[in-house]
């Protein structure tokens, strides 16, 4: 059994389960009549805080969002519910796993739009970080979830680093023929520096 450096007790998974419902209203839709996609990442952010919080009994604040794809459009009349748990904490960051489903109440039909993951920090009185509470996995879902986020968290410093170390070495003079057979066009001032 893992121990923390505090005395702080371990709280469940379903102790800070949170979900938010809401009508999706036409002051919430785009000009094609779906519902703008920054409606919903802030409605996504909005029960990220509320479980995180909950969680860690202190104010939590948005360090990253992974995973922001939106599968299917919401619709104005659907009842958008989003559903947050803790899947995984660190020292004083914690992840949070949302899934947006979206259901036409005339119909019953329910989509699910999104999941994504917001990573939060709890942050003390002065707004220095502060350490939350170990998290109890209840069921084998509790356990898989911690699994998944370490490997996420695994493939982003991964990729981060990959990325960067690409970044350093990639010569623009060198690498310019791999935009031929893209959809842009060079200007006046790359086009001479090609020749």
């Amino acid at each position: 059994m893992n121990s923390s450096s505090t005395d702080v007790p371990a709280r469940g998974v379903s102790f800070s389960r949170t979900t938010l419902t809401e009508l999706m209203i036409p002051a919430y839709a785009n000009f094609g009549g779906k519902i703008h996609g920054g409606t919903l990442l802030s409605l996504m952010d909005k029960v990220a805080y509320a479980c995180a919080a909950k969680h860690a009994g202190e104010y939590c604040v948005t360090v990253s969002v992974d995973g922001v794809n939106f599968r299917q459009p919401v619709e104005v009349g659907e009842l958008v519910s989003l559903m947050a748990s803790v899947n995984y904490v660190g020292r004083t960051s914690l992840v949070i796993g949302i899934k947006v489903i979206a259901e036409n109440v005339k119909t019953g039909t329910v989509k699910h739009t999104n999941t994504s993951y917001f990573t939060m920090v709890a942050k003390n009185d002065v707004g220095s970080p502060t350490e939350v509470p170990p998290l109890l996995l209840e069921t084998a879902d509790d356990a898989r979830r911690f699994l998944e986020a370490i490997k996420r968290k695994e493939l982003r410093a991964a990729y981060s680093e990959h990325f960067d170390n690409e970044r350093t070495r990639m010569l623009l003079t060198e690498n310019m023929v791999q935009l031929v057979s893209e959809r842009c066009v060079l200007g006046p001032g790359l086009q001479t520096s090609q020749q």
